[in-house]
């Protein structure tokens, strides 16, 4: 009850299913003489509901990218069967939506704050704040707000056979953040640089940013990339590195000549892709990761399937050849010493050499001349302490594989890597043939025995017929007998 002057009370029920935090009221009476028909006006100026609200992001990801799909939906607690309309504001602008959710596309401009309330019979409290970051990325090759690119690791580059790859998906932000990792093999692309192909098990992408590979055993290229969402926002693919070969295959393989690792800048080498192709490509990468390819047709020269290309160059390279089939060749990895009169470089064999094999090692100049009074390095390790000529190894084993430089009148060589390519032992190739004629052997002989037991039975069921027949008839023939003399 409210008195509402000149002696009237009026009485004010309230009809709201809620609580109101706080309500601000006028009374007006009435102008006609009092009487029983007088009534009160109640003006509601402002009614604040109690409700709690909340903006939900979804996905909840610290960070988001150019494309991806944002959902911001204004959550109201206990809201009940209420009908309500939203209204939300950012940072920048305050707007009427009358809608729980708003789907969004992202772009910078949708960076900021956000928050809303409801409006049904009485209005909310504003929600709390939450801050939407639209990544503006600035890599000098990507556009603005383009997908994030990761960056891809492979160790080792150049495995032993057999040896097992790992590759990391590395460079991205958070990368806990809903991202799974996709991993892809190249495939050679004559007049491109390569078409992707995805690895077995990578299918749905992995949790984790690494990935191993068992025993690859020929020179390949691999290259990643992230998901995350739904529908399904892709990042860059990651740029391709690769895992390196040195044996040379009947397939594919290349060669060097001269035929060594070192080479003064202003030689003259050239490259040689031979196998069952008659398109081929050199393919190049420096130490700092630049890759480029060169047409054996266009730069080179085609003699049957084997391509013969002249090297340029600024640094030290990797090169293998791929042909347009697709098959990869062994790689060479090849130093460039500068012109200087007085360096010197080492001239060691640019594939692998097979244990047991004679190795020689020698030092020259520029003048390609055979340098004497050297001492020879391996591993950073004086070799002997007199000079010499040559250093000649007799029988290479597994463990002179290492690296090798020389010295001369106080100049060294850059440093070249031996690798030294294992051979199966004869025990171990024994071995491997008693596994094989063992089982083999014993399955002939349970297969022998059995022809044998069924001969053998053949043979008894054949003597016992014969018996019952010949039994049979001396039978006969008495009875024949014993019938004529009782006649």
């Amino acid at each position: 009850m409210v008195d509402a002057g000149g002696g009237q009370k009026c009485s004010w029920r309230r009809r709201c299913r809620w609580q109101h935090s706080s309500v601000r009221l006028r009374l007006q009476r009435s102008r006609s003489p009092p009487s029983a028909h007088s009534f009160c006006l109640l003006i509601v100026f402002l009614a604040v509901v109690s409700h709690r609200v909340s903006v939900v992001l979804h996905p909840s990801w610290p960070r988001i990218y150019r494309g991806e799909t944002v959902i911001l939906r204004c959550q109201i607690q206990e809201a009940g069967g209420a009908q309500w309309t939203y209204e939300w504001k950012t940072t920048n602008r305050k707007s009427l939506i009358p809608r729980e959710y708003m789907n969004i596309s992202a772009a910078e401009a949708h960076s900021g704050e956000y928050s809303c309330r409801g409006k049904g019979e009485g209005l909310t409290p504003w929600s709390n704040v939450v801050k939407l970051t639209v990544c503006k990325l600035t890599t000098y090759h990507l556009n603005d707000m383009s997908p994030p690119q990761p960056v891809l690791s492979v160790s080792p580059s150049w495995p032993n056979p057999g040896a097992s790859v790992t590759l990391s998906c590395e460079g991205l932000e958070l990368q806990s953040a809903g991202w799974r990792f996709f991993w892809y093999k190249t495939v050679p692309d004559l007049f491109s640089r390569y078409t992707y192909e995805l690895l077995p098990g990578s299918t749905n992408g992995t949790e984790q940013n690494s990935f191993i590979i068992n025993g690859p055993t020929l020179t390949a290229g691999f290259v990643c990339r992230a998901g995350r969402g739904e529908p399904k926002f892709y990042s860059y693919y990651s740029e391709p590195k690769f895992v390196w070969s040195a044996d040379p295959r009947p397939a594919a393989s290349l060669s060097v000549n001269p035929d060594r690792v070192q080479h003064f800048r202003s030689d003259s080498v050239s490259l040689s892709c031979e196998g069952n192709s008659t398109e081929w490509r050199v393919m190049s990468i420096t130490e700092r990761g630049g890759l480029s390819y060169f047409i054996c047709s266009y730069w080179g020269t085609m003699t049957g399937s084997t391509c013969a290309f002249d090297v340029s160059w600024n640094n030290g390279e990797v090169f293998w050849c791929e042909s347009r089939s697709g098959e990869t060749s062994n790689a060479v990895n090849i130093t460039v010493q500068d012109d200087y009169y007085d360096d010197i470089i080492l001239v060691s064999p640019v594939h692998p050499v097979t244990e047991g094999d004679p190795v020689t090692l020698s030092c020259r100049n520029k003048k390609q001349n055979l340098l004497s009074n050297v001492f020879f390095y391996h591993n950073d390790k004086l070799i002997n302490n007199d000079s010499r000529e040559e250093l000649k190894i007799s029988a290479v084993s597994k463990s002179d594989e290492g690296f090798y430089k020389c010295q001369h009148s106080g100049k060294e060589s850059p440093s070249s890597w031996m690798s030294v390519r294992a051979v199966s032992s004869p025990v171990s190739s024994l071995l491997l043939v008693q596994l094989i004629i063992g089982p083999v052997s014993g399955i002939l002989l349970i297969v022998l025995l059995l022809l044998l037991w069924c001969c053998i039975r053949l043979f008894l069921t054949e003597r016992r017929s014969q018996s019952s027949t010949t039994g049979l008839a001396a039978n006969q023939a008495g009875s024949q007998v014993y019938s004529s003399l009782l006649q």
